[in-house]
């Protein structure tokens, strides 16, 4: 027999990137004063949930306190599930060809699959179990989670629908994130995830080395690319709910499952700087030349994940958004160009404005370290061409980039599977030679 109850009497967010952060579902349910006292009110137990050493700098550590129901150590033990299509170590995988890879979008399953059992990993690097690196996945399901709740120990997840919303319930309240948005779950946040359009795919960065960040603005000074106050974290919300459930768990890169008797999600009230957060990529404000040239992508970093080498992060999230383009007498698309980093790129919406063709939305692509890539030959032409005299915009697009410092290794699947493009190379071959010596 089961019995349910849900309550969610603070609508809405709160704003703000990695602050201080106090919302209660019940009114009185935080105590006052200390974290954690003889007696919680309600009867709730406190629990305290750290993302970082305990000992780290007070401007890098990061904790939450949650007063809830029933303690999280109150399940059965767990006993492994399969999962062949997920990776932690890329230690295993195959050699990693040089070759410019792109992917068509990973079609959408046929049996019943929800969010958890819809994760492929297509590439990535270092491994979980050394919290260092990270794994790159696509989604897509058509079933939402029923009486199933899930964490990952190996890492902060990055989502990025591409098609189809998704309702994020955490233990620190509700998520409701559709294409164009971002959500990033914490490491060891419990969380399950229905589809209100009945089916959903898209993106997953996770990250197992230090917490995603906003970036330091540096010349451009106080203000652009993301701000602070877009970034919104759920107000408490709870389900006390009894019953036959299933908890899912994800480590060094294994799944397992667990009985309980009753739903996680059971965390009336909670304080702290340690919690799942959403954005809204429209919000980005994108920086630009307005006179000639343009400046590296860097300019359009949304969050990163440092390094132990100052400037260079583990991972860079970056977008492509709609923008203005200024800039006279330039090649005014992304150059040619081989970087020392690794970019993992996808396409939420429209076309991408290196990329005449091939590049569709849900697909992906990998250019390796000092792999060459650039516009295709269409583009290169077009862009060749145009009168920059006057200013154009790159509008109907969302793409983004996974970039890192280190190899990204592609997954066994992902050099088997037949979305793969095997002339993906192909879009490069009618470049034309148009040098002449006798010409200036």
């Amino acid at each position: 027999m089961e019995s349910s109850t849900r309550r969610e009497i603070q609508p809405g967010y709160q704003s703000g990137f990695a602050n201080e952060f106090a919302t209660e579902a019940l009114p009185g349910a935080l105590p006052q004063g200390r974290n954690s006292p003889q007696r919680a009110p309600y009867g709730l137990y406190a629990e305290q949930l750290s993302g970082t050493a305990f000992t780290a700098p007070r401007g890098h550590n990061h904790r939450s306190w949650l007063y809830r129901i029933r303690p999280a150590a109150v399940h059965q033990p767990f006993t492994a599930l399969p999962s062949h299509r997920l990776v932690a170590n890329f230690a295993d995988v195959p050699p990693t060809p040089p070759n410019q890879l792109r992917w068509d979008p990973l079609p959408m399953p046929a049996e019943p699959t929800d969010f958890i059992d819809g994760w492929v990993t297509m590439a990535g690097n270092g491994a979980a179990e050394a919290m260092s690196g990270c794994a790159i996945h696509v989604y897509a399901a058509n079933q939402s989670m029923q009486d199933r709740y899930f964490y990952n120990a190996d890492g902060e997840l990055l989502i990025v629908p591409q098609a189809g919303r998704l309702a994020i319930f955490t233990e620190m309240g509700k998520l409701d994130v559709e294409p164009f948005e971002i959500a990033v779950i914490p490491r060891g946040v419990r969380f399950s995830v229905a589809l209100p359009d009945g089916r959903a795919s898209g993106y997953i960065c996770e990250n197992f080395g230090a917490q995603l960040r906003l970036p330091d603005l540096g010349p451009i000074g106080s203000n652009g690319l993301a701000n602070p106050r877009d970034f919104l974290t759920p107000h408490a919300a709870y389900e006390d709910r009894e019953g036959d459930f299933e908890l899912v768990a994800k480590l060094n890169g294994h799944l397992w499952r667990a009985d309980i008797d009753h739903s996680p999600l059971d965390v009336v009230a909670w304080h702290g700087n340690y919690a799942p957060y959403k954005y809204d990529l429209r919000h980005f404000n994108t920086i630009g030349s307005i006179s000639y040239d343009h400046p590296d992508p860097s300019i359009f970093l949304v969050l990163q994940s440092q390094s132990d080498t100052p400037g260079v992060d583990s991972i860079d999230f970056v977008i492509f958004p709609p923008r203005w383009l200024a800039a006279e007498d330039t090649f005014r698309p992304p150059w040619f160009h081989r970087n020392v980093a690794s970019e993992f790129m996808g396409l939420v919406h429209g076309a991408y404005d290196a990329k005449a063709e091939g590049f569709m939305p849900g697909g992906s692509s990998l250019h390796n370290c000092m792999s060459g890539h650039g516009p295709d030959a269409d583009t290169f032409e077009k862009a060749s061409n145009i009168d920059t005299s006057k200013p154009n915009k790159v509008d109907n697009t969302m793409a983004f980039m996974f970039e890192t410092r280190t190899l990204i290794k592609p997954t066994r699947f992902a050099l088997e599977t037949a979305q793969l493009q095997a002339h993906y190379f192909e879009c490069w071959q009618g470049l034309k030679k148009h040098f002449n010596p006798e010409q200036r």
